[in-house]
């Protein structure tokens, strides 16, 4: 195989409507920005990549705004001239150059590995050990933070066979509030449908050992990340036959197996930007697989690329008992790909073409993207 230098970088920032504002505990979204970066190669391979978060900054120390100057800056100039075909070696030395900023980091890593299955005619997924399943169920999440609209939404989803998981976005309000919203939308679907809710962070650890029990009684299937501390999360698992999952203190590798080493969750949440791309949640996974923990492949709400990316590792995976929450793209009024996903029958089928198996629709990523696109060369 010829050798690929990487010849220049493109960055550009693309702000997209919402379906509805999407409340969380920590900020109420009224739309997504994705900061979508190129990588073209001497061979004319070009691959795409995205960084996404949650509700700016409120979520974490990233935003796409900040993705974007970290890749023009510091990541991307690290990278012109070098091998694109040695991806691992790359992601190696930029992790050497700048710390943390996972997020960024997974954007380019993405980028670079779609190039290469283009380049060797296969999907990112056999770059990743290949697939064990062709279709990953997905979960929706309900959280317009109306109960009657709520389930009004879960009712359709059901109908049109696209969705049957659904998460409910809790901790904003007071606790006994929260708990007759689950309580009133599982009794709504009955044995139709699992909930679970997703509470980020938002309760200390007395309140979570209340809440918990009643979340359970009320039908709740999985709680998502009810605390922050690793070891508040430990006790509350020992102490709830209800499902834990880690999210938000799980921050890659080394992380996972901290997490892992005093049995702080029953379940994690893969997220390949929170893990700083694909290869370290590939690693994330495996400590998980080793410790006795379940899987659940998440979403930071990302748009069409980061999402197929995260469905391609998904897919490799030995154990995914929880399924996914890879709706991210169904959020957004405005379709970016020359072909939609297919998301049909509760699921999402992963694209079987070469790198991602998607194609950007290149005129309205265009009308949506702020203020011009930045290129790093030479």
């Amino acid at each position: 195989m010829t050798t690929a230098t990487i010849e220049r970088i493109e960055t550009r920032l693309v702000d997209l409507p919402t379906i509805r504002p999407h409340k969380l505990s920590v900020a109420t979204m009224y739309g997504q920005t994705l900061m979508l970066v190129k990588v073209y190669c001497s061979d004319g391979v070009v691959g795409i990549g995205e960084g996404t978060t949650i509700a700016g900054m409120a979520y974490g120390p990233e935003s796409p705004e900040s993705m974007k100057l970290a890749i023009d800056l510091y990541l991307g100039p690290a990278l012109i001239g070098k091998d694109a075909t040695r991806i691992q070696l790359l992601m190696e030395r930029v992790g050497k150059l700048v710390k943390v900023n996972h997020f960024s980091k997974c954007a380019l890593e993405t980028a670079l590995l779609d190039a290469h299955g283009k380049r060797l005619g296969v999907p990112v997924s056999e770059l990743l050990g290949g697939r064990r399943r062709d279709r990953l169920p997905v979960a929706w999440t309900l959280a317009s933070g109306d109960t009657a609209k709520d389930i009004a939404e879960a009712e359709h989803m059901l109908d049109v066979r696209r969705h049957k998981i659904f998460k409910l976005k809790i901790g904003a309000k007071e606790i006994g509030t929260d708990i007759r919203h689950v309580a009133e939308i599982k009794k709504a679907l009955g044995d139709r449908a699992a909930v679970r809710v997703d509470v980020n962070m938002a309760w200390s650890e007395t309140q979570a050992a209340s809440a918990i029990a009643a979340l359970a009684d009320a039908g709740c299937e999985l709680v998502e990340q009810p605390v922050a501390s690793a070891a508040a999360m430990a006790r509350l698992t020992r102490r709830f036959p209800v499902a834990l999952m880690a999210d938000e203190i799980l921050q890659g590798p080394e992380s996972a197996f901290d997490i892992a080493k005093v049995g702080g969750a029953d379940v994690f949440a893969i997220k390949i930007e929170q893990s700083g791309g694909l290869f370290a949640a590939q690693r994330v996974a495996a400590i998980a697989d080793a410790a006795g923990i379940e899987l659940y492949g998440g979403t930071m709400l990302e748009g069409a690329v980061s999402t197929i990316a995260s469905a391609h590792l998904f897919s490799s995976f030995a154990n995914l008992q929880w399924g996914t929450e890879l709706f991210g793209p169904l959020l957004l009024t405005e379709e970016i790909l020359t072909r939609p996903l297919d998301y049909s029958d509760f699921e999402l089928t992963v694209p079987t073409g070469p790198g991602l198996g998607i194609e950007l629709d290149e005129a309205r990523v265009k009308r949506f993207t702020r203020d011009g696109l930045t290129k790093v060369t030479r």
